[in-house]
């Protein structure tokens, strides 16, 4: 059994997690912005479909992005060198939620439900959910967004509607946290498309330590004025 959210947004130590489903850990409570940023600042994140109650879960082990680990495949880094493209922060957050949103292929329905984006685009009025976006002849055609605390990013989802769009997003964004002071980037749970550019599994008590000591330091102000325009030679 697992413990049913009252009112407060309290949870849990995230080492009460199941192992099966891993990290399940709570459910129940609401999708307030209080209650999503005291999650996240607790290595909790909401993650359930259609017609579920809202489910609560810290994984262990725990897939992270370390900026310094970031891998650049040659064929990447000839797509970063050869196309024309544009890499923004925060110019079209809804439209990026919405596209991570829309079916996909060999999947039934999608987590990102109403209810998830109501809730995430609210933190992204507050200043704490944030999206990178990859636009190319001025059309949106790829992008990730995720929230941020701190100098944490934690990574929510990602879209392509042209080949290798969100990695051109991915790898600006791991470069730019980088440059902010980010040291580690949630990933959340493995794939082999995240582990192909870098990413790994580290335990849950490695990524709550690392996870605390990120969230102590202030945000430098430019973290989220960034502006990439590439053309190709």
């Amino acid at each position: 059994m697992i413990p049913w959210l009252g009112p407060e947004p309290v949870f849990p130590p995230a080492s009460q997690a199941l192992s099966h489903p891993n990290g399940l850990l709570a459910a129940g409570g609401d999708l307030s912005s209080r209650r999503i940023l005291t999650a996240y600042s607790e290595g909790i994140f909401p993650w359930f479909s259609e017609g579920e109650p809202i489910l609560w879960w810290s994984p262990a082990p725990r897939m992270v992005m370390f900026p310094d680990e970031l891998k650049v495949s040659r064929s990447l880094a000839k797509t970063l060198r050869n196309l024309d493209y544009e890499v923004r922060v925060d110019a079209a957050f809804f439209e990026v939620m919405r596209a991570c949103s829309e079916p996909r292929a060999g999947q039934d329905g999608t987590w990102i439900v109403p209810e998830m984006v109501a809730a995430y685009c609210r933190l992204h009025q507050l200043g704490y959910a944030h999206s990178f976006e990859t636009w190319m002849d001025g059309e949106l055609v790829g992008g990730l967004y995720g929230v941020s605390i701190g100098r944490m990013f934690y990574g929510e989802s990602m879209f392509s509607r042209r080949r290798d769009a969100s990695k051109l997003a991915f790898v600006h964004m791991v470069r730019h946290l980088q440059a902010q002071g980010v040291a580690m980037i949630d990933c959340q749970m493995h794939t082999e498309h995240l582990a192909s550019l870098g990413a790994r599994l580290i335990p849950r008590d490695v990524f709550l330590a690392t996870l605390k000591e990120s969230i102590r330091h202030p945000q430098p102000d430019q973290m989220w004025d960034y502006h990439y325009r590439h053309e190709s030679s």
